[in-house]
């Protein structure tokens, strides 16, 4: 009975905070934008509704889900210390320990469903949004199109390197491939022109020059004209900051191991984003447990104290994970251990506080 009676209050108050949150956040981006949308004639009101804050809902429904859950599980359950039926659940002899039993069964089913959303949902609602912000929202020059000092490790010791590349035209100046073998160069092919050939995946160089080293000398060729391939398409020079929460988990470890096979060094982005999706859902148990323990303890100042110095701790929260997740991006940095940082230190804070309020 008083499992019933907690998980209908848990998940009541869980989704009607979430219900107020999201359209606040609807009507924020509405003034943001709406003169963005004004300014495209040809862009529809359905279209602003089902291809835009369709996916806006989806994606900030899943950011502000550990927020939600976080502020309506202390605003209920200081609403229960006020009332005090803790005072009278204790009274009957159940524990603090028996007592947060259905808070960690309606949190296990928060995090599945986020688990879910994160992993599967959210990044096609990314995919859409960032669709919908090139074609509407962002100005029209593709900054994406042209490539300057591009460098790119085909294999292990294999590197490409060109001073300037056109996505869109296909074709770039200054052109480098060479090869190393236990570290020192054996092979290099220098060229003034590089062209892109899609139809055949083959590179056309113009005023090559091959150099190679062989028994110790130095054989050079030069050359007006070479078709060629290599391990890469031009678009492999373009770092595409938005992939990575555009596909889902399957897609995405599919991405990182080819990248790995072809010696790309830092995915610690890639990586950043892999691991939020696993450890933001799992911050609905640390949360839950401290917001319980906070809500549960009647105070002087009535709920708006325990409602404060929550809210005050998520911010910390946040700001922490925000850190970890720039940090977790540096190519010398642990990405998996920066993004679970927050939660590590959150966790132990919730095993303290609930140590503490056991006695």
């Amino acid at each position: 009975m008083l499992d019933k009676y907690l998980l209908t209050r848990y998940f009541t108050a869980f989704i009607f905070t979430l219900l107020i949150l999201t359209p606040i956040a609807i009507v924020i981006d509405i003034a943001d934008k709406i003169g963005k949308f004004l300014a495209k004639p040809d862009l529809t009101t359905w279209q602003i509704i089902s291809d835009y804050y369709l996916n806006f809902v989806i994606n900030y429904a899943n950011t502000f889900m550990p927020l939600a859950l976080f502020i309506s599980v202390i605003m209920f359950t200081s609403k229960m210390a006020e009332n005090t039926e803790i005072v009278a659940i204790n009274t009957a002899g159940i524990s603090f320990k028996r007592f947060i039993k259905p808070y960690f069964m309606g949190a296990a089913m928060v995090t599945v469903f986020a688990l879910l959303m994160t992993h599967f949902i959210v990044p096609k609602a990314n995919k859409a949004l960032d669709n919908f912000g090139l074609q509407f929202l962002k100005k029209e020059e593709n900054t994406n199109n042209w490539v300057n000092n591009g460098v790119l490790q085909l294999s292990k010791g294999n590197y490409v390197y060109v001073k300037n590349f056109s996505i869109e035209q296909q074709n770039g100046f200054n052109f480098t491939f060479e090869h190393y073998e236990k570290g020192q160069l054996v092979y290099k092919i220098a060229a003034a022109n590089v062209r892109f050939m899609p139809k055949d995946s083959t590179f056309e160089l113009t005023n090559y020059k091959k150099r190679r080293l062989i028994q110790n000398k130095d054989v050079n060729e030069l050359g007006d004209k070479i078709d060629t391939t290599f391990n890469f398409v031009p678009s492999d020079f373009v770092y595409e900051k938005n992939l990575a929460r555009q596909i889902n988990t399957p897609d995405l470890l599919d991405f990182i191991h080819n990248s790995k096979a072809r010696g790309v060094q830092n995915l610690n982005s890639h990586y950043v984003e892999l691991h939020s999706r696993t450890s933001l859902p799992m911050s609905s148990f640390i949360l839950t447990l401290i917001a319980v323990v906070l809500g549960s303890k009647k105070r002087r100042g009535g709920i708006g104290i325990s409602l404060a110095l929550g809210i005050s701790l998520m911010f910390v929260y946040v700001f922490f994970m925000k850190i970890a997740s720039v940090l977790g991006s540096v190519a010398t940095a642990n990405a998996f251990l920066m993004v679970w940082m927050p939660n590590l230190i959150f966790g132990t804070l919730a095993l303290i506080l609930y140590k503490n309020a056991k006695r």
